[in-house]
């Protein structure tokens, strides 16, 4: 096992790897940049060193600096949490090549699911369904138009080096796709430096749901069941929950079955998640992605099985085998999360940074989790990414979990500065949500231009 672990992320996820290392008997080592000089993990980790300024290509997109600190403090290993390097092939080998474990896949295997196209190429060899689009990369708007012709709209546009819903478009009519295309493709020669699309049937209507699997270096892997990721904004995930009330027990079966295919087919070692849309209408699944790190949402997988997915992570990056056996993973209750952005609902999502002058996190009960990062008196940078928090709970069941939401997101307050907690409440609240009726178009297409009349009414 590791003595000493470099977590090189900020936040939540960099207190959630420093608490994980700490059970494991591993010191850990807190890199930051100058803004974040007073943040938690900085505080819990038992060594902290500063790697650059506010911005953080300048500190922790800065491969040089945070592999030099890593050097200095003797770390071992790095963990890269979620976001930042967390994806990065080239920092991937640059720590191998130091001699330090990086805790995820190896850079070739990260090189060849991060490219949506090469991912697809390798589910289609698995027998893992993909759903109807372009062979290859797209480069021009008169070859979407000919591949979307043939396919039939509605198609969905998305950069081939994306995610974090960059370079997505929606496409109704054939009308509009040179325009979608072009603004699609800017947006991710800004975001990723390659402007590359590929195309997709839009399967509508749709539910999101990924499979969280491990792989061991011995070539055991396992599922951990599913995460319904369907209530999105901008393609971005809001609310997540375990397990799909759309999903029964032979459906569960074959994705669980198809992530371990797709995990088998790369030799994936770590932890991964294996994304599929499924059609609610003819209940086929199809691969979309695949996520070559731990996911924002991890925790509430660790609720409904009871593995803790950041200490598998660190055990397999050390060379051990899994700790868990496919059956040996149950399935027990019902989970849920909500992320708590420092963002203002009624001003589009505008972001709010500032200092919380006064905070209360619903810590009590049984079956209630908040990964966080904040405390009263700190000053939430402008510079990063709005969460400030994830709330989690287990119930018996969905709705016992639903109302130990609805109780912990009532109970949270923080002063200073404007969170989602209250339309977080009003989502869980809402009627087709406590009856699992939602997909994809949910939130942005039903749930929010609601929510904004009665706000509009309100103010």
């Amino acid at each position: 096992m590791f003595k000493k672990l470099l977590i090189a992320n900020r936040g939540e996820i960099a207190v959630r790897i420093i608490r994980a290392a700490r059970e494991l008997g591993i010191a850990t080592v807190a890199v930051y940049s100058e803004a974040d000089k007073d943040a938690l993990h900085t505080i819990l980790a038992d060594e902290a060193i500063c790697i650059g300024p506010a911005r953080s290509t300048d500190s922790y997109l800065n491969m040089s600096s945070v592999l030099s600190a890593a050097i200095v403090t003797g770390a071992e290993a790095i963990h890269p949490g979620f976001g930042f390097l967390s994806e990065n092939s080239k920092f991937a080998t640059m720590c191998e090549e130091m001699n330090i474990s990086f805790i995820g896949p190896s850079a070739q295997v990260m090189d060849k699911m991060g490219d949506k196209i090469n991912a697809r190429r390798e589910m289609i060899a698995a027998g893992v369904p993909v759903i109807p689009g372009s062979d290859g990369e797209v480069h021009t708007a008169d070859q979407a138009l000919e591949i979307a012709s043939h396919i039939g709209y509605p198609v969905m546009l998305k950069a081939s080096a994306g995610g974090g819903g960059k370079g997505i478009r929606k496409v109704e009519q054939e009308e509009d796709l040179a325009a979608a295309f072009e603004s699609a493709s800017q947006e991710a020669l800004a975001a990723f430096g390659n402007g590359a699309m590929y195309i997709e049937k839009v399967v509508y209507p749709a539910r999101h749901i990924e499979v969280q699997i491990l792989g061991d270096s011995f070539g055991h892997i396992v599922h951990l069941g599913e995460r319904d990721c369907s209530l999105q904004r901008n393609n971005q995930k809001v609310l997540e929950e375990s397990p799909s009330v759309a999903i029964g027990k032979t459906l569960r079966q074959e994705l669980g079955s198809a992530a371990v295919r797709a995990a088998e087919a790369v030799s994936y070692v770590n932890a991964g998640t294996i994304e599929f849309l499924l059609d609610e209408q003819s209940g086929n699944f199809y691969f979309m992605e695949m996520n070559t790190r731990v996911q924002v949402e991890h925790p509430v997988t660790e609720f409904v099985t009871g593995v803790d997915i950041v200490k598998e992570q660190i055990k397999i990056a050390a060379g051990l085998e899994l700790s868990v056996k496919q059956e040996d993973i149950v399935i027990s209750g019902h989970a849920i999360e909500c992320r708590i952005n420092a963002e203002n609902p009624k001003f589009n999502f505008a972001p709010s940074p500032g200092k919380i002058t006064e905070l209360h996190m619903p810590a009590g009960g049984v079956g209630l989790r908040v990964d966080s990062a904040v405390y009263n008196g700190y000053t939430i940078p402008p510079y990063y990414d709005s969460m400030i928090a994830k709330i989690i709970v287990h119930g018996e069941n969905r709705f016992d979990a639903l109302m130990k939401m609805q109780r912990a997101l009532y109970e949270f307050e923080v002063e200073g500065l404007v969170t989602n907690a209250d339309f977080q409440l009003d989502l869980i609240s809402d009627k087709h949500v406590i009856a699992g009726d939602y997909d994809t178009s949910f939130l942005m297409e039903q749930f929010l231009p609601e929510y904004q009349k009665v706000e509009a009414l309100t103010d």
